[in-house]
């Protein structure tokens, strides 16, 4: 399967700083709306969040900052599934743009399955498990990722 590209956009001019460059708060916000874009592929968008009063929320993210992403650049976010069980979802998300084989930015996150009433953790329901499946299935023949599992530490 080629990459599952959930995002795309152009780098605003409110979010580069000072020398030019994305703010790193915004790297966070473009990984964001790939995992709202990987909600609706997954059976989680608007309407059904709103029927099943589920969502997902972010537990845990890493992101590593590996080149500079300058104003106007055309970026996109790759996803990949690394995993998943009843209530939890462990994806990959990696930033490129054009003429540039590197990956600009990586982003590891943890997502947990939420019962908005609750709040409180929830299981998938079947439709998510399925389209899941079938998601994690297509990206069996993919690389692992090459950041992911890292721990911040001094050595």
């Amino acid at each position: 399967m080629p990459a599952l590209i959930t995002y795309r956009t152009p780098v605003q001019e409110d979010w580069v700083d000072y020398n030019g460059h994305l703010r790193d708060a915004f790297y966070l916000l473009i990984f964001s709306y790939a995992t709202d874009a990987l909600m609706e592929r997954i059976g989680l968008d608007e309407g059904s969040r709103g029927q099943s009063g589920n969502s997902l929320f972010t537990l845990e993210a890493h992101i590593n900052y590996l080149h500079e992403v300058k104003l106007g650049t055309e970026v996109w976010v790759q996803t990949q599934i690394i995993g998943f069980d009843r209530k939890r979802l462990h994806v990959y998300h990696s930033l490129h743009r054009a003429g540039f084989d590197q990956v600009l930015s990586a982003s590891e996150q943890m997502l947990l399955h939420v019962d908005l009433a609750g709040p409180k953790s929830a299981p998938f329901g079947e439709r998510s498990v399925a389209l899941l499946n079938e998601l994690a299935n297509s990206q069996h023949d993919l690389a692992p990722p090459q950041y992911i599992g890292n721990v911040i530490h001094l050595p």
